[in-house]
């Protein structure tokens, strides 16, 4: 007959439970972490399923628990305002703020998506405009800049502006002069002891680039597009070389997910609030936000949350 001990050991064993305080694992004590919401591309626009959508999102990751402590936003918050009449970029971003006043309570960190980017694609663009360009979406987002650093814990976020006007026609994933000198000084800046983490709307380093016409060139390349992966990408990695609290990037654009260890560094690439841009799933990623643990160590988790 089992003794009741090694019955109730055995029990433990095989439903997973564990006898050891939640605050302690078999390694040690737990470790501290940040705990935030990513978000990316919501692409909202006036109509049923978009506004439902973006209104759903925001609330259910109010609602996670544990909580998160703030929300990141990898930009495309609207629609589109690249080739949009100043009438229909204005009603999308009253539309955008109507909906994120009323449902988001936690502390919000934007960056500028492409598609929030005004006039651009116009027609006959206007750049005597004061709200042309990034000017509207930096008023919008409520941002000090189109590029900046805050600070979290022993964590540092470099928000980048990733989407350069290309005079050619359309636009280049890459960091402008201007851009590359702030982010070489600040690098310098922040302490080695202290953790620092990217953000970009359009990925540094992602396989989902090649991925995302599901095609190939016609001599059977992958289409890694200099509008879908930062174009300046060696010469990031030499600076990020340099600098090995570099712990994380974290992007959005593609609307599918990936993650890439490369160097030390997770690239992480979080889908989109939008999935197909508001038609389901896009290929097989449907809409979602994602949740991060930054750990005190530098260590980094991201789940993605289909909500």
């Amino acid at each position: 007959m089992m003794k009741r001990k090694t019955f109730l050991q055995s029990g433990l064993a095989v439903a997973g439970l564990s006898l050891l305080p939640d605050a302690v694992s078999a390694s040690g004590p737990a470790k501290k972490s940040l705990r935030f919401a990513f978000i990316s591309d919501i692409h909202v626009k006036p109509g049923a399923a978009p506004e439902a959508g973006m209104r759903k999102a925001i609330q259910h990751l109010q609602n996670l628990r544990p909580r998160v402590d703030f929300v990141i936003n990898g930009g495309d918050s609207i629609m589109d305002a690249l080739a949009a009449t100043k009438e229909s970029a204005q009603k999308q971003w009253e539309l955008y703020h109507s909906i994120m006043d009323r449902e988001n309570k936690l502390p919000l960190y934007p960056c500028i998506g492409n598609h929030d980017i005004y006039g651009w694609f116009q027609k006959t663009p206007q750049p005597a405009d004061p709200l042309y360009g990034k000017n509207w979406a930096v008023k919008e987002l409520k941002m000090t800049n189109r590029y900046y650093h805050f600070k979290k814990g022993n964590w540092n976020f470099l928000v980048l502006d990733s989407t350069q006007q290309n005079p050619a026609g359309g636009y280049i994933a890459k960091i402008d002069v201007e851009q590359l000198s702030w982010l070489a000084n600040k690098l310098g800046e922040i302490p080695s002891s202290e953790y620092i983490c990217m953000v970009s709307h359009i990925p540094i380093l992602s396989i989902c680039a090649g991925l995302f016409f599901g095609k190939t060139e016609a001599n059977g390349d992958l289409m890694v597009k200099r509008n879908l992966m930062h174009s300046d990408f060696y010469t990031l990695k030499a600076i990020f070389n340099q600098h090995p609290n570099i712990k994380a990037c974290l992007s959005g654009h593609i609307h599918l997910q990936d993650e890439v260890h490369y160097l030390g560094i997770d690239y992480y690439c979080n889908g989109a609030i939008s999935g197909n841009w508001w038609g389901g799933p896009f290929f097989e990623f449907a809409p979602a936000y994602a949740v991060f643990e930054f750990f005190e160590d530098g260590t980094t988790k991201r789940e993605m949350v289909n909500y």
